[in-house]
């Protein structure tokens, strides 16, 4: 694998101790990019920086913050871009999803909640590594969301109406930040193995009675690929729009799903 797709390059990547963030945070060190993490488990954040890739001799940082409290977050960053005014070649917003469950039992709060913890954090995160990226003329926005996107997904309601809104930002933003050399492109992972996968799934169990086997057989059925993706596959798509390959590419959803997303 090539180690100079992002040489000189730094990146911001959220909810990055774990599964899909994770993933990313590790794609990119290993293919050059200088890796801040931002998180709110500092001891997470320390093992995880430490093992990060260093192929062209980079030294990973870390921003310890909680998605739950988006003004303390946007602090947090400010003053790390105080001591790194240089800023970010790259910024990826992700988060965990809210929890499952039907639309008309959610509490009010849990929209509300979910609408900070995505789109005003992304919002807030964006705002702070912009500048930067204008002045260079060149900057990466990616935002990994879910193909609900695309089409809701049953008994996942509060995440289903916030997934929307923060697409629909996104795209907004990609065609303000186009003239500027800045894309922003969206990631929809489809059923991937991660802590939120077996969550759900464990959650179905404990509904339905069934057992894993046949919760996963259930799922699988509306997979043409046949399986569950990884995150190391959804963070390779990550990267691919990072790139300088991508440079034409923006204000556009992708789906890594194996096929399931039942739309063009």
């Amino acid at each position: 694998m090539a180690t100079t797709d992002f040489p000189s390059q730094c990146a911001l990547v959220g909810g990055s101790t774990q599964g899909i963030g994770r993933a990313v945070a590790e794609e990119l060190a290993q293919r050059g990019a200088t890796v801040t993490l931002l998180a709110r488990n500092e001891t997470a954040l320390r093992e995880v920086a430490a093992a990060l890739p260093t192929p062209v001799g980079q030294t990973h940082d870390y921003i310890v913050a909680d998605f739950n409290e988006p003004m303390v977050l946007s602090q947090r960053v400010q003053e790390y871009l105080v001591a790194h005014p240089a800023g970010f070649h790259i910024l990826v917003n992700n988060t965990g999803g809210p929890a499952g469950g039907a639309i008309l039992d959610a509490p009010i709060e849990a929209f509300r909640a979910a609408f900070e913890q995505h789109l005003v954090c992304n919002h807030l995160l964006a705002q702070a590594v912009v500048p930067a990226m204008r002045q260079r003329n060149h900057g990466r926005i990616i935002n990994i969301i879910s193909t609900s996107v695309k089409m809701p997904l049953p008994g996942l309601g509060v995440s289903n109406t916030i997934r929307g809104a923060v697409a629909n930002w996104a795209k907004t933003l990609s065609t303000e930040l186009g003239p500027y050399g800045i894309t922003v492109n969206n990631v929809l992972p489809g059923a991937t193995v991660t802590q939120r996968h077996t969550s759900l799934i464990e959650k179905k169990v404990a509904q339905t009675g069934q057992p894993v086997e046949e919760v996963e057989a259930a799922m699988l059925k509306s997979i043409p690929a046949h399986r569950f993706g990884q995150a190391a596959e959804v963070a390779a798509a990550v990267a691919f729009l990072a790139s300088e390959a991508a440079s034409y590419i923006n204000g556009i959803n992708v789906p890594v799903d194996g096929g399931r997303t039942g739309s063009l």
